[in-house]
Formats: C-alpha cells, structure tokens, sequence
C-alpha cells in the first residue's frame, strides 16, 4: 500500500521496484484462490450431475423447481460479465466518468418492466424461445428463429471464453492461446456434468464472489489511494457527472437491455425454470435490485485508477485499471477474491450460454427436422455431446483474436431484433396473426443489419443497432396485424399449451 508520496526519482524507483514485488505475491495469491475456483465449480457439476439430473427437463430447464433466490442471482450473474466489471471500469476510467454506472444500472431498470413478461415466459411451459415462437408461426419461422440464436450464442461462447482465458493469462504468464484452452475445458466440464441445475448453483456462486469481491475491494483501494475526497479533487472536470454520456444515450442502453434480456435465450430458460410463476415475476425485481448495487463498485475503481494517474504518475491503463489499481492498494487476499470475481463474471456468462446453444440445437433443429425419437436419457447424452462439441468450435473461434465488443455486439443484435416483437409481444396479443410474426422477424433481422453497417455497431442517430432493429420488428408485428384484423385473418395459434397438456408437465414438478 502506498501514500503516494513520489517527491524524487529514487522514490519513485522504489515504488515501481515495490509494486512489482506485491504484484508477484498479489498474483500466487490471485492464482490459488481463482484454482480453488474453478475445481469448485467442476465439483458442483459433476455432484449435481450424479445426483440430480434424472431427465431432459432436469438438465435444461431444471425441473421448473427453482425458488426465488437461485432464480434472481442466476439472472443478474448472467447479466454481468466481463464488460460489467472490467468493461465497465474501463468506461469510468475513459469518457464516461461517473456516467459509466448507468452501463449497468439501466440493466438493473429494464429488469422492471420484464417482470410483467417474467410470468408469460414461465406459463409457456417451453424450453426454448424458437419452440413458442414456433407454436405461433409456425416450423419455417421457429427454425430461422433457432438459427440466429444459435449463430449468436456461438461468438458470445467464444467471447466469454476469451474474456476468461486473458485473467488466467495475467495470473500465470501462461501463453494466451493455452489460457484459451484451460477455460473452455472447464466450461464445457461443469456445464456438461451438471446443466441448468449446476448452471443456477454456480450462478448463484458466483454472483456473491462478485458483489462480495468488489466491495470489499473498494473501500480499502479508496483508503489506499488517499480517500474519497482526494481521489474526487484530483479527477479532471466533469468526471463525477452522473450524466455525461447523455440522458440519450442513457434511455437508449435501457431499451437496448429490455429488448435483449426479452428475447434473450438466457433470460428466458432462467424464467421457465422458476418453480410457478409468481417466483418468475419476484425474481426479475430481485435481480434489478442485485445489479444495482453491483454496478457502483467498478465505476468507482475505475475513476480511483484514473485519479492515481493524476496523483501519483501510476501510469495504470484503461483496460487493467480494476485490476491495476486494486493490485496496488488492496491486500493480496482482497485482489486474489476480486480475480476470482472476475472470472466468475466471465463463466457465469459462459456456461449460460453454452447450455442454451446446445439445448436449442437439440429441441428446434434435431428433434423437429431429424424426427428423431429420443427418450429424456437419450436427449441428455446428445445435448452433453452438443456441449462438448460446440464450446471445442468456440474455443477455436476464440483462438482467432476477433475482438470482444465486435463479437458481442453482433451476437445481441442478430439474435434479438428479428425474434423481439413475435415473440415477447406474441406472448401478450392472443389475436396476433401468423404472418405478423413472420415477417417482423424478417424486417427487424435485416433492419439491425442496416443500422449495424451504418453506426459500425454503436450510435447512430442516437439510436443502438439492436434497438433500431427491435422497433422495426415491433412496428411491423403491430402495422401487419392490424392489416389483417381488418381482413379478417384468424389468429395465429396460442403461445401457450392446452390446459391438460399443462397440467400434465407441471404435476411431476409439483410431486
């Protein structure tokens, strides 16, 4: 820990002869800690694989049985990877001062009016959103469905994989390309034993070495780094603005999260599998309320970073500024927990969607165009070698160096803006026609696509890629139904299945 006292070159000499001194112990301790881990979270897979997954529905959605609180810890770890912790520092740190925070405390606000969708999710009683998406429209559109949500979930897998492999790398000096393989063994090894049952477990793991990690972290960086009221003074102008991005900017990344987390594939298979439908509902507040205290912590870290380039000439850089600034002025124990914060950020978004692929790729694509005929032991062991199979092609992808943002950018993007109005507004329109999903899908894919070339994956008129293509996609659902009512065209069939049919797969979850 440092005052930060560099009055001469000698002192300064010594600080960097110091801090390279800590950062060697800082990284041994980092290293044992994330270990311990990591073997944790293939232990929790392989013991919920023996002792839980008794059928299909165990293993992709598990047993619609989970309560209130495995539910919201799941949806917001899923939420938060690695650009919310050390993304979101490196925006404190850059252009967006304060106003960083909003990158994840818009999150937390979308959550709020998808709670009013949590319940219709979880009354599906669906598995995937191409499955209801295919109630109502039909094979053609569940199945082009299934494709941009598959296309997605790979670089989002790849990427998260990256995302794990650069900690590992900064821990160890292990080649990048090795760390690539060592965090794609382990996501394919826990998520492959355990499925959604270990998938949820190790969220809710991971979420509170997350927000625990952070803050514990912060106050004794702030401490180290001269205090609040120092590290506020030394921060150029207008950094502790709350709304420096702009309030544009600001709405926009609320609706960008409303449409992704609405026909996002993640978010969905955490609804269905809530045990009823209210813990779907109070899960989605739960989890607003989980993300909003997370997302104050590396916004503070990343500013305080900033501030001690200021101060002291620490030279940290944006993209290592959580972790620089915390290997400088927090314990080794306190760094080792937030490295292992960290990763956990990166795995909890890896192993979602990693399960999600290969569960789609197993209920939209093979069962319904193979027509094979598998029994729930059957479709385990194929949906297991999907896994296996499918996180080997994202680690390859991964080992190409396609940057992070570019990837997640398009993956959100082609994945919601099509599927977004035919399915989380053929959830609550029980008139809307076939052709109206149909074609929204269609307009929004090829509207985001549009929007995505001319804003290069940013803001374009104020407006993200993903929510240009989503409002295309809504427009279009609500212009053609309303064409058709006229026409009198029938409505499409029900989202949601016939009550004997429900009861049916509810009863062996209510025993």
């Amino acid at each position: 820990m440092y005052n930060g006292v560099h009055g001469s070159a000698t002192l300064r000499f010594f600080a960097n002869t110091r801090f390279k001194e800590d950062l060697m112990q800082v990284n041994v301790s980092a290293l044992i800690i994330t270990t311990g881990y990591l073997v944790g979270m293939l232990v929790i897979g392989f013991i919920v694989g023996k002792l839980k997954i008794k059928g299909a529905d165990d293993y992709m959605v598990a047993g619609r049985r989970m309560g209130l609180f495995m539910v919201a810890f799941s949806l917001s770890a899923n939420n938060i990877g690695g650009g919310c912790t050390t993304g979101l520092a490196q925006k404190a740190f850059g252009n967006w001062g304060l106003s960083a925070i909003w990158y994840v405390l818009a999150a937390s606000i979308a959550m709020i009016p998808l709670a009013f969708f949590a319940p219709k999710i979880r009354k599906t009683l669906a598995v995937t959103i191409p499955e209801v998406i295919g109630r109502r429209y039909g094979k053609i559109s569940s199945g082009f469905s299934a494709v941009l949500n598959i296309l997605a979930l790979f670089c989002l897998t790849s990427s998260q994989i990256v995302a794990s492999a650069t900690v590992v790398n900064s821990l160890t000096n292990i080649p990048l390309n090795v760390c690539v393989l060592i965090a794609g063994v382990v996501v394919i090894l826990y998520t492959t034993f355990g499925g959604m049952i270990a998938d949820q477990i190790s969220d809710l793991v991971q979420f509170i070495i997350i927000l625990l990690g952070l803050a514990i972290a912060t106050p004794f960086v702030i401490r180290g780094a001269g205090g609040w009221q120092r590290i506020s003074a030394a921060l150029p102008g207008g950094q502790l603005s709350i709304s420096k991005i702009g309030w544009v900017p600001i709405i926009g990344y609320i609706f960008n999260y409303f449409c992704t987390f609405l026909s996002g594939p993640e978010m969905v298979s955490r609804f269905e599998s809530a045990k009823d439908e209210k813990t779907a509902f109070r899960a989605s507040f739960v989890s607003a309320i989980l993300m909003a205290a997370m997302s104050a912590f590396p916004t503070i870290l990343g500013l305080t970073a900033l501030a001690c380039n200021e101060m002291y000439g620490s030279n940290f850089s944006a993209a290592s500024s959580m972790m620089s600034v915390t290997s400088a002025y927090a314990p080794a124990l306190v760094t080792g927990i937030v490295s292992a914060a960290i990763i956990s950020a990166t795995m909890s978004s890896a192993d979602s969607n990693l399960l999600c692929m290969s569960t789609m790729i197993m209920n939209d694509i093979v069962k319904p165009y193979f027509k094979l005929n598998l029994d729930d032991k059957k479709t385990v062991l194929w949906t297991r070698l999907c896994n296996v199979i499918f996180c080997a092609v994202a680690m390859l992808i991964a080992l190409f160096n396609v940057p992070i943002a570019t990837m997640n950018t398009f993956a959100f993007g082609i994945r919601c803006a099509g599927p977004f109005a035919a399915y989380g507004f053929g959830l609550v329109v029980p008139k809307a026609t076939k052709h109206s999903g149909q074609i929204s899908i269609i307009t929004g894919t090829i509207a985001f696509i549009i929007w995505q070339i001319l804003s290069g994956g940013d803001f374009y008129l104020g407006i993200l890629p993903v929510v240009f293509g989503c409002a295309v996609s809504a427009l279009t659902f609500f212009v053609v139904n309303a064409i058709e009512w006229k026409m009198g065209v029938q409505a499409a069939p029900s989202a949601y299945l016939p009550e004997e049919e429900a009861k049916r797969i509810e009863r062996p979850q209510m025993a």
